[in-house]
């Protein structure tokens, strides 16, 4: 029997629109559902890292992480603070050009999420990377999968690996995310994880700064 598990789509700034890989995958797989962060033209670290622990929260199935661009942001500092309940659930995250938040001229609205996290994520992740990416260097986003402990996925000349990269349905990226689930991503990357016993969290504390699931 196959087991059952949930894709969770998390776009980033300004959201995933009707071309995107994300939105084609969400009405193509049934078991993908979308975190509806909220304020997608003005997102803040606090509420977006909340309403993720909560769409998890509310999973009975394993869980795979798909962000994109601002939602990889959430999905890592997500990690360093939530619950072991909630970790537990994660079999792994698909994390597709994360901004550079850290350099001087990010965009406005993605800099209340830096500093980037720099802790290994608690699951195995894969993290692809563009050579043309407008938002984030190359090197950097080696960088960042280093410290994340992701195997890192060099996507070549793809831009930000959005809508206007011309994936359309991005077979390449389903077969990344079918790495994912059968385990095979790089050995020196992946994380050996560990069954962390079940604990309550405290509260979600964010960096600080002045079909819907």
């Amino acid at each position: 029997m196959t087991a059952k598990f949930d894709e969770l789509i998390i776009p980033g700034l300004y959201d995933s629109g009707p071309d995107h890989w994300q939105t084609r995958w969400l009405e193509a797989r049934p078991n993908a559902l979308k975190v509806e962060l909220g304020s997608w033209e003005g997102p803040a670290p606090e509420p977006w890292i909340v309403r993720l622990d909560r769409a998890i929260a509310r999973r009975r199935n394993p869980v795979f992480l798909i962000g994109h661009s601002l939602g990889c942001l959430a999905v890592a500092w997500w990690a360093q603070q939530a619950s072991a309940d909630r970790i537990n659930k994660i079999r792994g995250a698909l994390l597709v050009a994360p901004p550079d938040v850290d350099r001087p001229d990010a965009h406005p609205l993605v800099r209340p999420f830096a500093p980037a996290p720099r802790n290994a994520l608690p699951f195995p992740s894969i993290l692809v990377a563009s050579r043309t990416d407008p938002y984030a260097a190359y090197p950097r986003l080696a960088d960042l999968a280093s410290a994340w402990g992701s195997e890192l996925v060099d996507a070549g000349d793809a831009g930000h690996i959005n809508a206007e990269s011309g994936l359309d349905d991005w077979p390449d990226g389903l077969a990344l995310l079918d790495r994912l689930r059968f385990g095979d991503i790089s050995r020196a990357a992946a994380y050996r994880r560990p069954r962390l016993p079940a604990r309550r969290v405290a509260r979600i504390t964010p960096p600080t700064r002045s079909r819907r699931a």
